[in-house]
């Protein structure tokens, strides 16, 4: 299978291979935190971004693509009796654990793409220059994400930072129905590849499961 016809075979919701496809495993979460992502064009056509993933699962959710050339950036502007929060580990940042109970609601702007395009968002996208930001708890945990290497110490995957965000501010069950559909993610495309076994992935893979190995072109069952 080439290259191009494998693209192809992806479910355009969870963008797993058709085969591996998770979207039964998608919980649908409704919660009084707004998540906004800014999501970076260039990162949008990777198969390997996670934030895309991370809004399936919040109803209270919405994806802005930013940085395409010749597109002004659009304007952010909160929902009306919410405080708008922009997830960042700046030096700056205010912990995010100082708005758990906040009287109004969060809309929770997160920033996805490269670190160096996730630090523009704040003075490229009009209406956030003044906009808070937060980080999240130095929890000592990890990434788990086993798909791409990460260039700085602490540094999580966007779905990682955005279930941790919402642990924070909606509770664990939130965090943890979020963990389980990345985890599975992570698993199927390391099986997809030849990295691990399929008694290695977390809930396992549907009948019938096609491993498509890019080293090989080939898929195998």
């Amino acid at each position: 299978m080439s290259r191009r016809s494998n693209g192809e075979a992806r479910c355009p919701r969870c963008r797993m291979h058709a085969s591996l496809c998770l979207c039964d495993r998608i919980p649908t979460l409704h919660t009084r935190t707004r998540l906004v992502l800014f999501l970076h064009h260039r990162e949008d056509a990777k198969t390997t971004n996670t934030g895309r993933l991370a809004t399936q699962c919040l109803s209270n959710s919405e994806v802005i693509l930013r940085g395409v050339e010749g597109v002004e950036a659009a304007r952010f502007e909160a929902p009306p009796g919410s405080r708008p929060l922009l997830l960042f580990p700046d030096e700056n940042a205010t912990p995010l654990t100082e708005f758990v109970g906040s009287a109004e609601p969060i809309t929770l702007i997160v920033p996805d793409g490269t670190w160096r395009q996730a630090a523009k968002v704040r003075h490229r996208v009009p209406g956030l220059a003044d906009v808070t930001t937060v980080s999240l708890p130095p929890d000592g945990a990890e990434t788990t994400y086993r798909l791409r290497n990460e260039t700085r110490e602490g540094g999580l995957a966007t779905f990682e930072a955005i279930a941790r965000a919402f642990g924070v501010l909606e509770g664990a069950d939130a965090e943890r129905a979020m963990d389980d559909v990345f985890r599975t993610m992570v698993d199927r495309t390391l099986w997809s590849r030849g990295v691990i076994g399929v008694d290695q992935i977390f809930g396992g893979v549907p009948e019938g499961a096609v491993r498509h190995d890019p080293r090989s072109g080939v898929g195998a069952r």
